[in-house]
C-alpha cells in the first residue's frame, strides 16, 4: 500500500469512528428535546430556510426517501409543515413550526457546553480542523468517487 492508499484508508476510518461519536452525541443532546439525532438533523436543516426533500437530502449528504420518512414524521408530530413551493409544483417545501424551532433550542445549551469543551481541549486548532474536514467533504462532492471504486473494481 503506498502513501497516498494509506492517508486515505486512515481517513476513511477516523471518518468512519467520528461519524459514530457525532451520532451519539447528537442522540445525547437531541434527547432531552424530544427528538433522534436523525429528526434534529432533518429539522435543523430547515430551521433557518424552508427546503425540498430532495434539498434536505443534498445538504445532509443522506438519501431522499430517508429524509422523506423523518420528514413524514417530523409533520405528524407537529415539528414541521409542507407548503407550496412556487418553484416546483410537486416538490413541496419542508418548514419548520414554532414547535419545531422550539425543540431545536432546547439542545443550545448542551450543544454551547460542549462547543466550549472542544474548544477548550483543540484551541487553536478547533477552526483549521473544521476547515480541513469542510474541505474535505467539498473535494469529495466534486469527485465522481462511485465511478473511480467501480473502475478499480474492475481493474
Amino acid at each position: 500500500m503506498n502513501r497516498e492508499q494509506e492517508l486515505f484508508a486512515t481517513a476513511a476510518i477516523t471518518s468512519f469512528r467520528l461519524n459514530g461519536q457525532f451520532l451519539g452525541i447528537g442522540d445525547a443532546l437531541a434527547k432531552p428535546a424530544g427528538l433522534t439525532v436523525a429528526w434534529w438533523q432533518v429539522l435543523g436543516a430547515v430551521t433557518r430556510e424552508p427546503l425540498t426533500v430532495a434539498g434536505i437530502a443534498r445538504a445532509m449528504g443522506i438519501t431522499r426517501q430517508s429524509v422523506q420518512r423523518i420528514a413524514d414524521l417530523l409533520a405528524e408530530k407537529g415539528l414541521v409543515e409542507y407548503l407550496p413551493n412556487p418553484a416546483h409544483r410537486r416538490a413541496k417545501l419542508v418548514v419548520a413550526t414554532s414547535a419545531g424551532r422550539a425543540a431545536v433550542s432546547k439542545i443550545g445549551p448542551a450543544q454551547a457546553r460542549l462547543a466550549a469543551r472542544l474548544a477548550e481541549e483543540l484551541g487553536d486548532d478547533f477552526a483549521p480542523t473544521v476547515e480541513v474536514l469542510t474541505r474535505l467533504t467539498e473535494v469529495l462532492d466534486r469527485l465522481d468517487l462511485e465511478a473511480l471504486a467501480s473502475e478499480s473494481v474492475r481493474d
